[in-house]
């Protein structure tokens, strides 16, 4: 089909609660799936939990005890992959045929990764992509992904491919995504600046696709009460204050950006856009020039990516 909805979700964590989250995510995907759409997008860590303001006790060359147990809190909130939390969000993309993109934490062994997981109808779980780099004190929790899950998935909406928050501004990351043929862009972020909304909108002009960008929308009240973020303690106070929005292969703004709390975003996106896009500029085709430049992917999992 040509032309279908797509949905951003724009939606905080319950920190350190991730049945709480899931259920809420569940529910908005069926909300979604009443609205039509076909393909839906969550934000980044939305599974397991952005900590935002959080410094779990950590100063250079130092690591504080009640920092270790908050830790050891976020840690049992990671997902494994796979495991019941993917069971059930394959089932929900089964139940109501579409497509789902989702960011999470991801528990493997003992080292966690900010992950995007892709279910189809068909498959469930069709793939994972792991954050190539944590941004900043990001890498305190996250370890580093690899060129292993640089990957595209093949869906009847399309290729549908992803890239978590600042790996959106690596610009080899994006001209291998861009190689490798995407339609749909999904950017699952907490990036809440007015910026952010530029970045997304080059992205599909120069990738010639579709962009879906889904981030959080957090306040105070969503974290425990014993926890204590850098930006206070009033439970109105907005931690992560969305942005969400779905952006045209010719830059053009089709939903959003959505700063008015948490909800969905719809926007109708038609394939046939992509070809006339392309049209007098493909980054991936035409416009790539490989006689003059050469771009080299290591895609071969590697075993030891944890650390700076």
């Amino acid at each position: 089909m040509s032309k279908f909805t797509v949905a951003a979700i724009q939606a905080g964590s319950t920190l350190f609660d991730t049945e709480a989250t899931l259920q809420q995510a569940l529910a908005y995907i069926g909300e979604a799936a009443e609205q039509s759409a076909s393909l839906v997008v969550l934000p980044e860590a939305y599974l397991g939990g952005y900590p935002k303001g959080l410094d779990f006790g950590i100063t250079v060359g130092s690591r504080s005890s009640q920092g270790r147990e908050e830790f050891q809190r976020y840690f049992d909130s990671a997902i494994a992959v796979p495991g019941p939390e993917t069971d059930a969000l394959a089932e929900a993309a089964n139940t109501h045929g579409l497509t789902i993109v989702i960011g999470v934490i991801e528990r493997d062994g003992g080292t966690l990764y900010c992950t995007s997981l892709f279910f189809t109808p068909e498959d469930g779980l069709a793939a994972k992509h792991r954050k190539l780099l944590p941004t900043a004190a990001e890498r305190y929790l996250w370890g580093r992904g690899d060129g292993s899950t640089l990957e595209t998935i093949e869906t009847q909406l399309g290729t549908v491919g992803s890239a978590i928050c600042w790996e959106n501004y690596m610009p080899l990351l994006r001209q291998t995504m861009y190689s490798k043929g995407v339609d749909i862009w999904c950017a699952p972020t907490v990036d809440e600046r007015e910026v952010w909304g530029s970045t997304m909108r080059h992205i599909a002009l120069e990738g010639r696709c579709f962009v879906i960008s889904a981030n959080q929308y957090l306040q105070r009240r969503d974290l425990p009460d014993d926890v204590h973020p850098v930006q206070g303690e009033d439970r109105d106070t907005t931690l992560i204050s969305g942005g969400s929005m779905i952006v045209s292969p010719l830059g053009r703004v089709l939903a959003g950006p959505k700063c008015d709390g948490a909800g969905l975003l719809l926007a109708e996106i038609d394939l046939d856009e992509l070809a006339q896009a392309k049209f007098d500029f493909d980054a991936g085709g035409h416009y790539a020039r490989p006689d003059v430049f050469t771009l080299l992917v290591d895609e071969e999992e590697k075993h030891t990516t944890y650390g700076l």
